[in-house]
């Protein structure tokens, strides 16, 4: 069991919470990477790959909703001084989105039973590593600026039920 999944861990600081989930993501990244390099030019696509692809893109789009819906408000209410960080933030939601867009389209097609084209293939490559440098970036920073004040912070209507942000689960 993960430490993030433990029933304690709503008692755990929302900041250390945070990091736990950047790094679920992260290695659900990799592991969507190895995937895709698994899939070579004009090959067929390994089983799964189309639903841990949009698996993946769903949860990233999830944290980053419940974010900005729910965590980046609170935050904002208690922390003022935060509002440039949070705005920088959010704009970097707003790249990932497009991103992730792009990610789903490309994908969408893909098929063991129907195979790629190599250039479909190494644009499903591209926009992986895109993500991949963007979200690390987005997370180191949001890691750095607004960790501690999230765990610091008594969100009491984060307690009862885990907010969307710290979700992990596929289809919560």
């Amino acid at each position: 069991m993960e430490k993030f999944d433990r029933p304690d861990a709503r008692l755990a600081a929302f900041g250390d919470q945070l990091l736990d989930v950047h790094d679920w993501l992260r290695e659900e990244l990799a592991r969507l990477s190895d995937d895709v390099d698994a899939y070579p030019d004009g090959g067929t696509p390994p089983r799964g790959l189309r639903t841990h692809c949009l698996t993946f893109c769903t949860a990233l789009e999830r944290h980053h909703t419940g974010e900005d819906d729910g965590a980046f408000p609170a935050l904002a209410a208690r922390h003022p001084e935060l509002a440039p960080v949070l705005d920088k933030l959010r704009e970097d939601h707003h790249l990932v989105a497009g991103i992730l867009r792009r990610i789903r389209e490309l994908v969408e097609g893909l098929t063991p039973e129907t195979g790629a084209d190599p250039q479909e293939a190494r644009r499903v490559r591209g926009e992986l590593d895109g993500l991949r440098a963007i979200v690390e970036s987005h997370f180191s920073y949001e890691e750095r600026t607004i960790a501690g004040a999230l765990n610091v912070m008594d969100a009491s209507e984060w307690r009862g039920e885990r907010p969307a942000f710290l979700r992990t689960d596929p289809v919560e």
